[in-house]
């Protein structure tokens, strides 16, 4: 597929355009990072002209991501998940935008300013799309910078409650943190990786899809809007319970009989899910992740979990939340070790990536020739200046809502940094980012340092949770930028403003839906997340041998597997395609064994497909993908609502 069929407006960028193949790698030598960045420069990025961060698109963003920040903070409650929101952000902000554009248009309102009228009546370009859809999703997940998790925690486990104003310091400090810890991981997990961020590729689409001229391009668009339909029904279907929808709703789950071990197939979560959501997911990502996936779930669901319950390591009972409670660690730890060895052996991209530190402190005379990017990209010394504020800022804040000694601070935002890394790499790989795994690490780490200290192990591993979230978030975003040519310092912005936005919707909501203590561990709000971080605070308040001895040994064994994997990736680029990827099985340590399951049926789907007609699959597969995830994501935003307004019980 081209660039200009897929990926750029043909009005924006009239200068012929290269090819991109189904990978979505640029067509040069891999292995010169100035080729890569210097080809995406001349022939994707769409101009300095070219409008993006508009004060219609930043004003749309925030509103759109503020009430979307409301949805996902009361599903988070119910279910402890947090639910994607850059495709969902984006399809309602170029509906909205339509609405205003055509009442903008009528007589009536002629009367009105004319700049007003300007700023509705002209055309909402894709590059504006994608940077209100920065705002949004930025606004968005700010449920899950601790507000789903670590604060309810706080409050099950010590009382304490935070006022509305340190709250809002809270989350927006950490999520600010967030952002700007991305700023060294772009050039070298988009540009130059070229991973994946499956979702930011659907956005992209999705965005070409809404604003394409052109005969195959308004073909990819209807297979898109189809898609995008047969999601909403399906999820409609599924989560639709209201009263006359009696005897017509979907299962949410489709359970197997049969027992392995003597414990139950869906004790053991081996079921299929009714949803469109995962296959997607699995489409984009791809048969290597996915297979992966596969293997590490039969692995621990299928055979060594049955085991450990049979040897009473695991409760008798079972069920996802006492799976996950020993495989968390394993999982996170082959994540750990291979992500940061990656990350570390790409440090001719690092040292690129930070060479703003040091031209900072040389007279002008004295420092290189510019990177022509460097206008571009957000500068290696704002990530500096930044991190040395706004890590100061959260330190004094864990200090003084929490009583965590300065140098547990420190550490606590230095440790985030990696964690930051490791989630990033996972949401590149997978679309997942493992946000309970990476807190759990900090929680790990900190019952260690200081035992018995509830405040201390829950609130870092908050902040580690909240971090990685928007630093995911961001890169995601930045990814469907890099494909439809968009200047990453504009996203960098609109996602300052979605955190300003998210805060305001968010804090009051919070202390709305949870006066109290009393209402959290309800039938009405579960608050499953906020249980795990209090019970693992609590078991590790007996120190780190509290562990089960068994964890302890699957995450020294998993420690290793992980650096021999990205030992022989890195230095084997060619065995890569046999080699089990380790961000797979590690979020397949981590997540049930039914989205591992439905994620390798979506790549197995697409790997068909293009067996069978190549062609087609090029132009179809990330559409079709994209729009049932779209479609799914809105309709889960539409329920939550009906919910929340007691429509849908």
């Amino acid at each position: 597929m081209s660039i200009a069929q897929d990926f750029t407006p043909e009005s924006e960028v009239p200068k012929p355009r290269p090819e991109l193949n189904f990978n979505h790698k640029l067509p040069v030598d891999s292995d010169d990072p100035d080729a890569i960045e210097r080809y995406w420069l001349e022939n994707v990025y769409a101009g300095d002209d070219s409008k993006q961060l508009t004060w219609r698109s930043a004003i749309i963003g925030m509103v759109i991501g503020g009430v979307m920040s409301l949805s996902n903070l009361y599903v988070g409650l119910k279910t402890g998940w947090g639910m994607g929101v850059t495709i969902t952000a984006t399809v309602l902000a170029f509906s909205l935008f339509k609405a205003l554009q055509f009442l903008a248009s009528a007589k009536i309102f002629d009367a009105l300013p004319k700049r007003l009228l300007g700023g509705l009546r002209d055309e909402f370009s894709i590059l504006e799309n994608n940077a209100m859809q920065s705002a949004a999703s930025a606004a968005g997940y700010m449920a899950t910078a601790g507000l789903i998790s670590s604060v309810p925690a706080l409050m099950m486990t010590t009382g304490q409650r935070l006022t509305s104003v340190q709250l809002g310091a809270w989350i927006g400090a950490l999520s600010m943190l967030g952002v700007i810890m991305a700023i060294p991981m772009k050039r070298n997990m988009i540009n130059i990786e070229q991973l994946r961020f499956p979702s930011g590729i659907a956005t992209a689409t999705t965005l070409k899809s809404m604003h394409a001229k052109g005969g195959e391009s308004i073909a990819q668009a209807k297979a898109l809007g189809l898609a995008g339909l047969v999601g909403a029904v399906v999820a409609w279907l599924r989560d639709g319970t209201v009263s006359w929808m009696k005897g017509f709703n979907l299962p949410p789950t489709l359970d197997p009989s049969g027992q392995i071990m003597g414990t139950p197939l869906t004790a053991l979560t081996i079921q299929g899910e009714s949803s469109l959501l995962l296959l997607g997911a699995g489409a984009i990502m791809g048969m290597r992740v996915a297979l992966s996936m596969l293997v590490g779930g039969i692995a621990y669901f299928c055979f060594l979990a049955p085991w450990l319950i049979a040897h009473g390591i695991i409760p008798k009972t079972g069920g996802y939340k006492d799976l996950v409670k020993w495989s968390m660690w394993p999982g996170a730890s082959i994540m750990l070790t291979s992500g940061l060895l990656s990350f570390f052996l790409q440090w001719k991209t690092l040292v690129r990536a930070f060479s703003g530190l040091t031209a900072i402190f040389k007279p002008k005379a004295t420092v290189g020739a510019a990177d022509p990017l460097d206008r571009l990209e957000v500068p290696g010394s704002w990530f500096l200046w930044s991190f040395i504020v706004l890590g100061i800022v959260c330190v004094a804040l864990e200090y003084s809502f929490f009583q965590i000694p300065i140098w547990m601070g420190v550490l606590s935002v230095l440790l985030s940094f990696l964690l930051a890394i490791v989630a990033s790499r996972a949401t590149g790989e997978t679309d997942i980012t493992p946000i309970s795994a990476m807190g759990q690490m900090t929680q790990l780490t900190f019952g260690a340092i200081s035992p018995g200290n509830l405040s201390t192990n829950l609130m870092t591993a908050g902040a580690t949770a909240g971090i990685s979230t928007h630093t995911a978030d961001l890169l995601t975003d930045l990814k469907s930028g890099y494909l439809l040519g968009a200047k990453p310092r504009q996203q960098f912005f609109a996602q300052f403003l979605g955190i300003l936005a998210g805060s305001v919707f968010c804090v009051p909501a919070f202390n709305l839906l949870v006066p109290n203590v009393a209402a959290i561990g309800t039938q009405q709000f579960p608050a499953p997340s906020a249980q795990v971080y209090a019970g693992v605070a609590k078991l590790l308040s007996q120190g780190f041998t509290a562990l089960p001895p068994t964890a302890v040994t699957a995450m020294v064994w998993l420690g290793i597997v992980g650096i021999v994997l990205g030992l022989i990736e890195h230095f084997f680029p060619k065995s890569a395609n046999w080699l089990p990827s380790p961000v797979g099985l590690g979020i397949a340590l981590v997540v049930p064994f039914s989205n591992s399951l439905m994620m390798f049926l979506g790549a197995l789907i697409a790997w068909i497909f293009v067996k069978v007609n190549a062609d087609a699959s090029d132009r179809y597969i990330v559409p079709v993908a994209s729009g049932v995830i779209a479609g799914e994501s809105l309709m889960g935003i539409i329920t939550a609502l009906l919910t929340v307004t007691g429509f849908i019980q």
